[in-house]
């Protein structure tokens, strides 16, 4: 029996989420909206009454109603009862408020087909998304303002549009109080409110639909950072019918390149016809992100959706209790075009479903070959069957579309990264993935009397054979897995699979040795005929160059494949696996000197080579520790050189870096810094490096100040503020920025010219050393730091009195970016003594010399902190 007990809670209110329809004696009915004053409650029962009408009492479900902090305002002092009102933000309050005053006006306008009934509707919209996005709680307090302001324009731009009162605010967009508030400041704020919707009506800005696609345009097209967008996915429902289970695959294609930019997507679907996963219903979501500029200048780009089922052979067969299960086989593909809306063309939300006809393939057709046919088609006769979505562009990096869209995007939805890098790499994302493609291959039928049903079994092992666990990953919503089984296309010699996994290695990992390793399996439509067969053959490729330690080319790879006479069954080797001493490629087959069609027997312990049989991969290396270049890696792995007593290697290092392309410097930004200043400050070498360390430094300063790479400013400043570690740099930076400025007419001007240019950047970091420095020695050192300050600074004012047309490069970057330096300086030196210098800088320069950049850098410096400072 139910014990009743007295309410104890700060909320005795509530609010009915869900109708409660019951006519019994002793119950409260209930409707959506309802509040209700609560008295006792039981164990899953409140007690209580209607606000509204208090002789309607009774008990309700505590599910039924949601709890709501109440609060009694009183309007005046001689108000002794007040005004019952919910504990909310005063924001939530009145967009709740004018939520209900508009619905209802909005409704009589359905009614009278008025033409303001659009513009309303989407109003409301969007005032319901600020509201969520308050409600998560999520923004922080300066967040919190601009969204006010946002949401107050709005509601003065509606009310103005439906003839009704003006709410009368402060700057900030808060309703003023007229009881504490002056009668001139009301009027006041009443004409500047008036003034501001008048003049924001005359720019269009009531009709909100246009002015919501324009926004989006704008931000697409005109974002300066970070210049990235997420493409947000819900998968609805699915109609077709299978009989088996299946895996949605979602992801996004390049109609143009023929191939997929982004990873999977995977839903497990049932043979019954829902969700393997029903908990998880209506949460099928994934963010599809690190999308860029590039991406928008696709010409076509579509979202498709393969099909593959997960069971037997053929469905149709009658005795399909003796087949072989979980075999995956394709079973068809559904696309729609986005191109439109990744370029902010049309216009798209999560509240709107589109569908996406599926179509299924005729006989045993490539998945390859039916996601070219359907992305082409103008039509397909879909027969009813296909998917629902609903998608939305969010702008940003995934941080900011969690922020900014935390109702969407919780930590339970789905990433889907771009396969490749986002077009800025912030410090902090390390990335270790190798996207491997299984392309193709070519089987003789060896004593089988038809073409073999051939699977490909994919694994990551060490070099003793062994494979490593939870490192394969076949789409994002779906565990890491320690293998993968390819799709089964039933007696076919050459098939085409075309399939793309992640192979994501921690990079704690030893990666030499590391190879993939490439099973052939035939696989029997009989259950027990299945049960006997074994790998047939194997290919195998090694992740790292043995000679120089780079990764794997981004291209195709014609693997040798080898038969294996043991039926399968490898013998363990606690050294190595015996096939590692073969050639795992044709390329490596010729560097040895051996003809593809040699008839020389090629082998090792079981695995013999098969002339006849091919099998084709693709590789593409998205990672911000294996690289390529060797140049890149030779600075990474610095410490093994000098192990080795190689200090030539090192200097050719540092010299080819110089010549490194900047996509790949960019990509390595951290992990080169890092590398530079270690070597800067290692004391075991002395100041051997530290001329060409400076320039490789001065080198990428120039490179990130470059137009072509000005979006990774942010990451270097990122780096210097968060990741910078180096308390003793600043000594070696100051001394070797002033030799460069004390020889100027020595030195190479092009190093001088890209030092004068890279002088706001190496003076952050001159600053962040001793800054550093302080907090580790508690200050010590201070005036001797000062003084090599100011001898740096006299230093480069003095190089401002040469007249020679040599220097005459150098000198004109000096007074372009000094300016730019004073702020980090400003924090470590003596403001008085530093505007005695910049006014020494600016008059060492000689007359009727640099006369238009003198201008310009004395203008700098009226507008610079320095002349904020009293």
């Amino acid at each position: 029996m139910t014990k009743w007990v007295k309410f104890d809670s700060k909320s005795k209110h509530g609010i009915a989420v869900c109708n409660f329809k019951v006519e019994r004696v002793g119950f409260l009915k209930l409707f959506i909206g309802d509040v209700v004053l609560i008295y006792e409650e039981g164990d899953e029962w409140y007690r209580g009454q209607l606000s509204k009408d208090k002789t309607k009492k009774g008990i309700f479900p505590k599910k039924f109603v949601h709890l709501k902090e109440i609060g009694i305002k009183k309007t005046g002092s001689l108000d002794l009862s007040g005004r019952i009102t919910t504990l909310e933000l005063p924001l939530i309050q009145e967009i709740t408020t004018v939520l209900r005053e508009w619905h209802n006006i909005w409704k009589q306008l359905f009614v009278e087909r008025r033409h303001e009934l659009m513009s309303v509707q989407d109003m409301m919209q969007e005032l319901i998304d600020q509201r969520r996005k308050i409600m998560s709680r999520k923004l922080t307090a300066e967040e919190l303002r601009d969204i006010q302001q946002k949401i107050a324009t709005k509601i003065d731009l509606g009310n103005a549009l439906l003839g009704l009162d003006l709410v009368v605010r402060d700057e900030l967009g808060s309703v003023l109080d007229p009881d504490v508030t002056s009668t001139i400041q009301l009027f006041r704020q009443h004409e500047e409110a008036s003034e501001r919707i008048k003049s924001e009506q005359e720019l269009g800005i009531k009709d909100t639909q246009r002015e919501k696609i324009d926004k989006t345009k704008d931000e697409l097209t005109s974002m300066n950072w970070p210049q990235t967008f997420n493409i947000y996915v819900m998968l609805r429902n699915f109609v077709c019918r299978i009989g088996e289970d299946a895996d949605l695959l979602m992801s996004l294609y390049d109609a143009k390149l023929g191939k997929f930019i982004s990873e999977n997507y995977v839903v497990k679907w049932g043979k019954e016809g829902v969700p393997k996963d029903i908990d998880n219903l209506n949460n099928f979501k994934v963010v599809f992100t690190d999308l860029g500029i590039k991406d928008r200048q696709r010409e076509k780009v579509f979202l498709v959706i393969q099909v593959v089922r997960v069971g037997v052979m053929d469905p149709n067969d009658v005795n399909d209790k003796k087949q072989t299960k979980c075999l995956r086989r394709p079973f068809g593909v559904a696309a729609t075009e986005i191109t439109d809306i990744l370029q902010g063309l049309k216009e798209v939300n999560e509240d709107m479903q589109q569908f996406i006809p599926f179509q299924q393939p005729s006989g045993e057709e490539f998945m390859e070959s039916l996601i070219k046919k359907v992305v082409s088609a103008k039509e397909i006769n879909h027969k009813g069957q296909g998917l629902w979505v609903s998608l939305k562009i969010m702008m940003g990096d995934l941080k900011q579309a969690r922020e900014e869209h935390p109702h969407l995007v919780t930590m339970a939805t789905a990433v889907s990264r771009k396969m490749g890098f986002p077009e800025v790499i912030m410090p902090g994302d390390v990335r270790n993935d190798i996207y491997v493609t299984i392309k193709q291959g070519e089987f003789t039928r060896g004593s089988k009397t038809a073409d073999k049903n051939v699977e490909v079994t994919v694994l990551v092992c060490n070099k003793q054979g062994e494979p490593l666990k939870d490192v394969i990953s076949y789409g994002c919503g779906n565990d890491m897995t320690n293998e993968y089984r390819s799709l089964v296309f039933y007696h076919e010699d050459k098939p085409k699979w075309f399939e793309t996994i992640k192979i994501a290695i921690s990079t704690e990992e030893e990666f030499k040795g590391l190879h993939l390793k490439f099973l052939f399996k035939h696989r029997s439509s009989s259950e027990s005929k299945d049960r006997s067969e074994r790998p047939f053959a194997m290919s195998f490729i090694k992740l790292l160059n043995q000679k120089n330690g780079t990764t794997l080319n981004d291209t195709d790879h014609n693997l040798l494949v080898y038969k294996n006479k043991n039926d399968g069954i490898e013998k363990k080797d606690d050294k190595q696996a015996p096939y590692l001493d073969l050639p795992c490629t044709r390329d490596d087959l010729e560097e040895q000197g051996i003809h593809k069609d040699s008839k020389v027997p090629l082998f090792s312990g079981p695995f013999t080579l098969s002339q006849r049989d091919s099998f084709q991969i693709n590789t593409f290396v998205c990672s911000t520790k294996l690289t390529h270049n060797v140049d890149i890696l030779g600075l990474l792995k610095w410490q093994e050189l000098l192990n080795e007593l190689d200090p030539s290697a090192l200097r050719l290092h540092l010299e080819k870096l110089m010549h490194v392309d900047g996509e790949e410097i960019v990509k390595f930004l951290q992990d080169l810094l890092d590398s530079l200043f270690r070597i800067l400050i290692e004391n075991t070498i002395s100041d051997t490096y530290d001329s060409q360390v400076f320039e490789c430094l001065v080198h990428i300063i120039g490179l990130i100040s470059d137009r072509k790479y000005h979006q990774f400013r942010p990451v270097l400043d990122a780096y210097i503020t968060d990741t910078f570690s180096f308390p003793s740099a600043y000594q070696k930076l100051t001394t070797l920025l002033r030799e460069y400025v004390d020889r100027a007419t020595e030195v190479n001007q092009k190093y001088l010219v890209k030092a004068m240019k890279s002088l706001e950047y190496l003076f952050k970091f001159i600053v962040k050393s001793r800054s550093l420095f302080n907090l580790l020695e508690e200050g010590k050192g201070k005036v001797a730091f000062e003084q090599t300050m100011k001898h740096l600074l006299h230093a480069i004012s003095g190089m401002m009195l040469h007249t020679s047309d040599n220097t005459l490069l150098a000198q004109g970057s000096a007074l372009k970016y000094m300016c730019s330096a004073i702020k980090d300086i400003a924090q470590v030196f003596d403001l008085v003594e530093l505007s005695r210098l910049m006014v020494e800088f600016i008059n060492n320069v000689p007359k009727e010399r640099l006369t238009k950049q003198k201008l310009k850098c004395i203008d700098d410096l009226v507008h610079s902190d320095l002349f904020k400072y009293p």
